[in-house]
């Protein structure tokens, strides 16, 4: 996604509790860089709701997502997102972090997962990171997903990757947006963004998030604290 850091960033927030909506609208609405364009109680609601906010010229850069809600849950909400608006990021807000709906969420799509006992600011910063095409993981999600893949049989694909695409890993792995990973390697964004997919395809991997998990592994960058 191309950052356009002269306007602020428009969020949908996605929740099927009115008050935790409230919250959120009035502190990430507060905030000088951002903008509440919509509330939905459900998923449905919420693609009905960017469908139309899209038709005005108004489609969020970056839904707040509930992931437990009824009838269709975060999790699916998500990927019906992502599948219509490849623009749009999400950043998973939930009062779980069981592993498998953590796994789920980030296949899915998501583009950060939050705890809801995040502090209201890791939520904005959150939100910006996504915009930015980068992630934010619950420092206690982080850790959970590394043990997770500390256990799990440990191919070696690596050989596979080019060192550019070593570099770019590297990168993704310490969090950069694909903008920044541009600068540094003094490529386009678009180049970029074609390395990283490269680097999902031939990993097997679905998200960001998971490539840069997988960097930590790997012993490519630092892993959380």
């Amino acid at each position: 996604m191309t950052v356009d850091s002269d306007r602020t960033i428009r969020i949908l927030v996605v929740d099927d509790h009115a008050v935790v909506r409230r919250g959120l609208s009035g502190f990430l609405g507060g905030e000088p860089d951002l903008e509440i364009v919509g509330e939905a109680e459900g998923g449905a609601q919420a693609l009905d709701l960017l469908a139309r906010l899209d038709s005005e010229g108004r489609r969020p850069d970056v839904v707040v997502m509930d992931l437990h809600m009824v009838p269709i849950d975060g999790i699916e909400s998500t990927r019906q997102i992502r599948a219509r608006y490849d623009s749009v990021e999400v950043v998973a807000l939930t009062s779980f972090a069981e592993e498998e709906r953590v796994h789920a969420a980030l296949e899915a799509g998501a583009s950060g997962y939050l705890l809801k006992n995040s502090d209201a600011d890791e939520v904005a910063a959150a939100v910006r990171a996504a915009y930015r095409g980068g992630l934010q993981l619950d420092p206690a999600v982080a850790r959970r997903l590394m043990s997770s893949l500390q256990e799990s049989p440990r191919n070696d694909p690596t050989g596979e990757l080019t060192a550019r695409e070593l570099e770019v890993l590297r990168l993704v792995g310490a969090g950069k947006a694909n903008k920044e990973i541009a600068a540094e390697l003094v490529i386009s964004e678009r180049t970029a963004r074609t390395h990283v997919s490269n680097i999902l395809g031939k990993l097997g991997l679905s998200s960001r998030t998971q490539a840069a998990l997988w960097a930590v592994r790997e012993g490519l960058v630092d892993g959380p604290a």
